[in-house]
């Protein structure tokens, strides 16, 4: 082994954490990637070059100090490696399991431009995260004074559990309100367990209380509390409520006994895997044939979850080719290995069937030059065929429906749904509302976690601002 840190890449290949095999893993929702073992996280640690500029770091939505927190694991400084990843990212244990590190900081790592394989950051992150909370750390907080200052934070999805973070730190109180009995909206009730197990999830929940963060679940605002009772008792609201609005594409055959939107079938299986509870009837595919239409993460979790679920043949549906999914490579790697058909460059045209769906017609697709990057699916005449299917689940991804007591107190939306945040004389991911910020989903639509995280941490800074200006004024 070279004697040189710079060139240890040349001898140690880049190695995932360890993996269950497929036979395994198919027949249990646990996790399916395990824990480095120390000597391992450090050696893929060692293997970063630190390249002086950190194209790691630049890829990152969060711009999180990668190479910095890769050199604190290489020599042993595992706590100061997870306080320093904190600094950036209130998330860590969850954006190492759950981000597209392939098109992100992966991707864009010095080693894999030269062909030697990226450093495995996603991985290692996981891995101090996870061992810094089961050896004992927390956040450090003994310096944080209060400002005297309460917000209110609707939604604890990423966004908001971010928001939740900084806003903490700065001295501010925050209260957190979610409709659902657990926390982490589409972190604990869309992606499955077998990539986020949701006892991740509970350990956040633990640390945030720690900090000093209020939960109040099995709460709805508009429903079970009013939106202008969070406005007269807080000084500012952080809106981070996502985007549920499922697209159907308005296929024929959408209503057939059989076909379901990709949420509801996602959230049931979370629900018998969190609470014991039978899997609602409508979602039994095991023996059947199952469709998926759409080739996003959504998309994998549902064939992935089918999979498992005991379905005889699960295909997915596209209609780019593989190169343009918008789902992460490794996903798809995962699908593939463990029983999945993909159908790329097939466009739905009608689910088929009279009491319940007995299959999908499709045609296929030719790609054609969008001018704006990405390749234009047009149909091909005379191509169409039947996919025969027992289930039919749609994953066209997701849009954004403003609730009306938003708009009734004066928030702007785009036509798509979306909330109008920032601009002219507003600080960042300040609405129309001065008192009410927002960010996630509901602002950008569906996107990936960690830019959520990056919202809800840059809107908590803003108001942090806002607030702290007040009290000095007062």
């Amino acid at each position: 082994m070279s004697d040189n840190p710079l060139f240890r890449f040349v001898d140690v290949p880049r190695q995932m954490p360890r993996r269950v095999p497929v036979k395994v893993r198919v027949v249990t929702h646990e996790e399916i990637y395990g824990d480095f073992i120390p000597d391992d996280a450090v050696d893929q640690a060692g293997r970063c070059i630190d390249c002086g500029n950190p194209y790691c770091q630049h890829a990152c939505p969060l711009h999180n100090y990668i190479p910095d927190w890769l050199k604190l694991v290489r020599d042993g400084h595992l706590t100061a490696a997870a306080e320093l990843m904190h600094q950036t990212n209130p998330l860590p244990e969850v954006c190492g399991r759950v981000c597209p590190q392939d098109r992100l900081c992966e991707g864009a790592c010095t080693l894999e431009q030269g062909d030697f394989g990226a450093v495995t950051i996603g991985g290692i992150e996981r891995w101090v995260t996870d061992q810094a909370l089961r050896e004992g750390w927390r956040p450090d907080l003994s310096r944080v004074r209060s400002i005297g200052r309460r917000v209110a934070v609707v939604g604890a999805g990423p966004a908001g559990l971010a928001c939740a973070d900084v806003l903490v730190r700065n001295g501010i109180e925050a209260h957190v309100f979610d409709r659902h009995e657990e926390i982490g909206g589409l972190l604990t009730f869309g992606i499955p367990p077998f990539k986020l197990d949701k006892q991740i999830v509970r350990m956040r929940r633990a640390v945030l209380e720690d900090m000093g963060v209020h939960f109040h679940l099995r709460t709805e605002i508009g429903v079970d509390r009013r939106f202008e009772d969070l406005l007269d008792e807080f000084d500012a609201v952080f809106l981070g409520t996502g985007a549920y609005h499922a697209f159907d594409g308005a296929l024929p055959g959408g209503a057939l006994d059989g076909v379901h939107a990709a949420l509801p079938f996602l959230i049931a299986n979370v629900r018998r895997e969190l609470h014991g509870v039978p899997l609602d009837p409508r979602f039994e595919v095991a023996g059947k044939r199952v469709a998926v239409l759409g080739g996003g993460d959504t998309g994998m979790d549902c064939v992935r979850t089918a999979i498992r679920l005991g379905a005889t043949q699960v295909s997915c549906v596209y209609r780019r080719d593989e190169a343009n999914m918008p789902g992460s490579r490794r996903e798809v790697d995962n699908a593939r290995e463990e029983g999945v058909d993909f159908l790329f460059q097939r466009q739905p045209l009608r689910i088929l069937g009279e009491g319940g769906v007995t299959g999908v017609e499709l045609v296929e697709t030719r790609l054609e030059d969008s001018g704006d990057g990405r390749a234009r699916p047009c149909n091909v005449d005379g191509s169409e065929h039947v996919l025969e299917a027992d289930v039919v689940i749609i994953a066209f991804g997701f849009g954004v429906e403003p609730a009306p007591w938003m708009t009734a107190s004066g928030i702007e939306h785009h036509d798509s749904g979306r909330t109008v945040v920032g601009g002219d004389n507003r600080l960042p991911y300040q609405t129309a509302h001065p008192r009410v910020f927002a960010g996630g989903d509901m602002v950008r639509g569906a996107d990936l976690v960690v830019r959520a995280v990056l919202d809800g941490r840059e809107a908590a800074q803003a108001m942090a601002r806002m607030l702290r200006a007040e009290a000095q004024a007062a």
